[in-house]
């Protein structure tokens, strides 16, 4: 039984025609808003002793993200 070109050509139309592609690799790098720096002195709040940039180190601060309250 020989199949002919048009046929298969057909056939393998219908086929692809469901296909789904796939979605896109998710960004790299760190996600938004991971590196924050608060008081913008260059220390990203994570590793900053002091976010908010009041004077009082975290430990000690009441508020360590707010700069009005020491």
């Amino acid at each position: 039984m020989k199949i002919k070109t048009p046929l298969l050509l057909g056939l393998l139309a219908v086929t692809l025609a469901g296909c789904v592609v796939a979605p896109p690799p998710p960004p790299s790098g760190p996600p938004p808003g991971a590196y924050r720096d608060r008081d913008r002195d260059g220390v990203p709040n994570r590793y900053d002793r002091d976010r908010d940039g009041d004077g009082v180190p975290n430990r000690y601060d009441a508020r360590p993200n707010d700069p009005r309250y020491r």
